[in-house]
């Protein structure tokens, strides 16, 4: 299969899980939604095997939706000047990418933040309590060379131009417009694992807001797939979903995370992934609230989707 293109570095992009996250989508989805688009990484593998006619990215992140239209609408300036940037860092390399930071932090300005992402340790963002983007860079590396983010930043444009819009709202605002026919994929912000604030994201969000936009999706039978709680051995992260919102909830085998790595654990981490209702109707699924990792294969043979989906296979 050819290499599907990931020009945005993005520590918790769900690019290696979305071939096993893909395996349930519906045939004949008009539109995919992402109201937590992140590095889009969902919606360009989606894009590759044609699942979709139409993408919605949204995200709260304002420079990062900007920095996703420019990738789609002006991918040749976006790799131009990427590589200007990238080559002005030769002479002072930890000095330049500290100067291109303030500025971002200043100005906002997309391009400024593909290069950050690119340079800073282990492409993971950050940001301090006022806001502003603090990510060290990396000191063993120069960031993504210009020709492969210049391949990548192409790739992704011939995928989504002319069939993408783009949008920094509230989610809530996002579900409230959906239509039938629409796929929406929700990845918010991961819980249990950083205290009350996690400095990768602006702002949480409520359990609690998040189950009733969900039930109000449920009310108009759109078809819906949320990432969001999981485990890592016997230490389960987050509050599930109430099992009275009617979700199917399935395991994901996520392999080792970098932030497991990082705290010198070595358990392998699973992530939940929960079919909306309709969604599970459409496939011809049969419900089941909870599913341990270690019955997973005996309980999707009773699905008639796929044999078991472990996301591993496709590293």
């Amino acid at each position: 299969m050819k290499a599907v293109p990931h020009p945005i570095p993005y520590q918790g992009s769900k690019r290696n899980l979305a071939p096993a996250i893909l395996r349930y989508f519906a045939k004949d989805i008009n539109r995919l939604v992402e109201p937590f688009a992140g590095s889009a990484a969902l919606s360009i593998a989606a894009a590759a095997q044609g699942l979709a006619q139409r993408f919605w990215l949204n995200d709260l992140n304002r420079p990062l939706v900007d920095l996703l239209k420019q990738i789609v609408e002006q991918p040749e300036a976006l790799a131009a000047f990427y590589e200007q940037l990238w080559n002005q860092q030769q002479s002072d390399s930890l000095g330049h990418y500290y100067q291109v930071r303030d500025e971002f932090n200043r100005t906002q300005d997309p391009p400024l933040f593909l290069y950050l992402l690119a340079r800073c340790v282990k492409s993971s963002v950050r940001y301090n309590t006022c806001g502003l983007f603090n990510q060290s860079p990396d000191k063993r590396r120069q960031g993504t060379r210009p020709d492969t983010l210049r391949n990548n930043i192409h790739g992704v444009s011939g995928l989504l131009q002319g069939k993408t819009e783009f949008s920094s709202l509230d989610y809530r605002e996002v579900l409230k417009t959906v239509e039938p026919g629409d796929l929406v994929y929700l990845d918010p912000p991961y819980q249990g694992v950083c205290g009350k604030r996690d400095a990768r994201y602006y702002s949480g969000i409520s359990h609690a807001e998040l189950v009733d936009a969900l039930q109000a999706l449920n009310s108009k039978g759109i078809l819906f797939i949320v990432s969001y709680d999981g485990r890592r051995g016997d230490n389960a992260f987050g509050e599930p979903f109430p099992e009275s919102i009617g979700l199917t909830r399935i395991e994901i085998d996520a392999g080792r995370s970098s932030q497991s790595t990082l705290l010198g654990f070595s358990e392998v981490t699973f992530e939940s992934l929960y079919l909306s209702p309709a969604l599970t109707e459409k496939l011809n699924a049969k419900p089941v609230a909870r599913m341990e990792c270690s019955s997973i294969r005996a309980t999707l043979a009773n699905y008639g989707i796929a044999e078991a989906v472990m996301a591993r296979e496709y590293k």
